[in-house]
């Protein structure tokens, strides 16, 4: 069956010397298990995978694997620009006990559908394990059209979760649907988790995001599905200008770090270089941000 539910995209936690975590990653782990979530995703974007080398992503995923212990899947970035590269990263996932890969389209110049479906198909006949689409142009330089996707989920039965993080979300996510009619996929949002709320509402199965609050996810996904929509949308709008705050562009890792470290996850919220620091004034909004949240009543899960 494609994933459903919320699946949190870990970070991949740095000491100031720039070494792995392992420590910090095992706590933010049990961070985000804690609150319930349906599943993890390491190695992607918010993961800074494209800053490790291969013996960090083995340590990352072995690290996860083992933390998770079965408790819930268990999915691994395994982007490549090359067909090669990506099939032996998904059988490193796959022997580590990943239960499934995500996958951008490669990046190449004049990128087209055949190529983006030759890749699919190469990876599924190379490799037994599920794939999450990820629909997501920065990373690729492609924009997947709705019927690529679907032609994709048809062709391919192990690739029929997508990661879609394609605005305008929740309208692609309707479209996607609409061309899909007997095709059993699951659509599931990102882009930090702000429009959730609305991509539950065009038929999305969840989201698949590293927002540093999760326990609002959840319970919005559980609000929706049980038909209680407006305290899905209470829930949800309270923590909008957060989402807002945490995904901007260039310093969002930075940020949702920090976010996770003062929720007592990450001893520190080292970033890779050439990622961007948290600065004074960005740390001063945050703070402000915070605080504010932590008076509505609604924004229970906020740290003191």
């Amino acid at each position: 069956m494609p994933f459903q539910g919320v699946f949190s995209v870990l970070p991949t936690p740095f000491q100031e010397n720039g070494d792995v975590d392992v420590q910090s990653l095992r706590r933010v782990v049990n961070l985000y298990l804690s609150a319930g979530v349906d599943g993890l995703t390491a190695l992607g974007v918010t993961g800074e995978a494209a800053r490790l080398n291969e013996r960090e992503r083995a340590l990352v995923l072995e690290t996860v694997i083992a933390e998770v212990n079965g408790r819930v899947p268990v999915i691994a970035g395994a982007t490549a620009d090359g067909v090669r590269a990506c099939i032996e990263f998904a059988s490193m996932a796959r022997s580590a006990g990943a239960s499934g890969v995500m996958v951008s389209p490669a990046r190449m110049a004049k990128l087209n559908s055949e190529a983006v479906v030759a890749h699919f198909t190469a990876l599924a006949s190379a490799v037994d394990i599920e794939i999450v689409v990820q629909d997501y142009p920065p990373v690729s330089g492609f924009t997947m059209e709705p019927s690529l996707l679907v032609r994709i989920a048809r062709e391919i039965p192990r690739a029929r979760t997508i990661k879609l993080e394609d605005p305008p979300t929740p309208l692609k996510t309707v479209r996607i649907l609409e061309a899909a009619k007997g095709v059993d996929l699951s659509i599931l949002g990102g882009l930090g988790g702000g429009f959730l709320l609305e991509e539950l509402m065009a038929g999305a199965s969840g989201t698949m995001t590293g927002f540093a609050f999760p326990e609002m996810l959840i319970e919005v996904v559980t609000q929706f599905r049980q038909g209680n929509v407006e305290s899905a949308a209470d829930a949800f709008y309270h923590y909008v200008p957060l989402m807002r705050f945490e995904f901007q562009e260039g310093i969002g890792v930075a940020i949702r770090k920090e976010v996770l470290r003062r929720r007592g996850a990450l001893a520190s919220a080292a970033i890779r270089a050439p990622g961007a620091k948290l600065d004074a004034s960005t740390g001063a909004a945050l703070d402000r941000l915070l605080q504010w949240m932590k008076t509505q009543q609604k924004a229970k899960w906020v740290a003191t």
